[in-house]
């Protein structure tokens, strides 16, 4: 596979036209309404199909935030937009599913017979779990996922690998050697998120803290904004975020008060461009249709999926910051490429007791 260049890459989005396929709309209804209103006058589902009568092969992906957010729930959103483009298959989705209505909206999907339905979030792997033995013709993926099993997939961006590599420039751009991680929740993926930033810029100077703030809420700006600022007062001066539509409100704070910050997801760096340095770009869409592809030829295996820099379409970084040196992108192209080749691995560990991940180069 073609490496990607590291400097310069934009996020290059797919269109949200639809096709003539299955649209859900998610509005603050109990979750039986989503699958078993049939009145015309509070449509919770609309169904818009392509001329062909039956199509044999469906695909949904439920989301935890809105469509539109430019972040993570609308990558994938285009991710099934992609699918139906690219397997001309009938696809649906429903946005803003709250974690007490994650397994009937789960549930309903396969009650309709789609074959294969994406969950957007490691927040679903429990109702995942709770859902898929009841419908053993639907297979389930996780996206971000920790879960396996006969039916069930999980999909993972090698978030390590990104924030490793954005921990190094971090720790090459703070002057009060303080940084921070801010997101929604802790679960395996942002673990390993912060991990890889902590582990990237202490491999620079090891006296550096990382401080992680959780606001409970992936969408609240005011919560995001509210986070920034502590840790701006508390002297963190590079911050890297995980957040959906609360992202700008951090990475705006950060241009505000004039410290510097990381994009997620897609490139970010003009929304707030004297602050984001770079964005690990994770082209979900493109990993989304790659399992479904998987599916169609039922290839698809109950494992967990990882894909990380050597899918070097599917993960790397965006346009870097002008702040940013040549030296420095040097440096992390060369990272960037002994993390391809396996000369730099990430291996469990036990760190003060607690099993982690830590670095192992490779001398060969």
């Amino acid at each position: 596979m073609k490496n990607s260049p590291l400097k310069r890459r934009q996020f290059l989005g797919f269109s949200s036209a639809f096709l003539g396929s299955l649209i859900l709309k998610a509005c603050g209804n109990t979750p039986d309404q989503y699958f078993t209103q049939e009145s015309q006058e509070l449509p919770i589902i609309e169904d818009r199909f392509t001329e062909k009568e039956s199509i044999p092969f469906k695909i949904a992906i439920v989301l935890p935030g809105i469509i539109t957010d430019k972040a993570w729930n609308q990558s994938g959103y285009e991710g099934v937009k992609l699918i139906e483009e690219k397997l001309g298959v009938e696809t649906a989705y429903v946005e803003q599913v709250s974690q007490a209505d994650q397994a009937e909206t789960l549930a309903g999907f396969a009650r309709r017979g789609y074959n294969l339905v994406y969950a957007h979030g490691g927040q679903f792997d429990a109702a995942i779990q709770q859902v898929a033995a009841q419908f053993p013709d639907t297979f389930f993926i996780g996206v971000n996922g920790a879960v396996s099993g006969e039916n069930i997939a999980s999909l993972r961006i090698d978030h390590l690998q990104g924030s490793y590599l954005c921990g190094i420039l971090g720790a090459l751009m703070t002057k009060s050697n303080q940084m921070a991680y801010i997101t929604a929740q802790s679960f395996q993926a942002t673990d390993e998120e912060l991990r890889g930033f902590e582990l990237g810029a202490k491999s620079i100077n090891p006296d550096i803290k990382i401080t992680p703030s959780y606001t409970g809420d992936w969408n609240d700006a005011a919560k995001a904004k509210e986070a920034t600022l502590a840790l701006i007062s508390a002297g963190s001066d590079v911050i890297y975020q995980w957040l959906d539509n609360a992202s700008p409100a951090v990475l705006q704070t950060a241009e505000e008060k004039g410290i510097y910050a990381f994009g997620n997801t897609v490139d970010q760096l003009n929304i707030a461009p004297k602050a984001v340095l770079t964005t690990p770009v994770k082209r979900l869409d493109l990993a989304i249709n790659y399992l479904a592809e998987l599916a169609e030829k039922k290839e698809l295996k109950g494992q967990i999926y990882s894909l990380g820099l050597d899918y070097s379409d599917i993960l790397y970084m965006g346009e870097f910051n002008d702040v940013i040196s040549d030296e420095m992108i040097s440096k992390i192209n060369t990272i960037k490429e002994a993390i391809v080749s396996q000369k730099i691995t990430f291996e469990p560990c036990q760190e003060n007791g607690k099993s982690t991940l830590c670095v192992n180069k490779s001398l060969s």
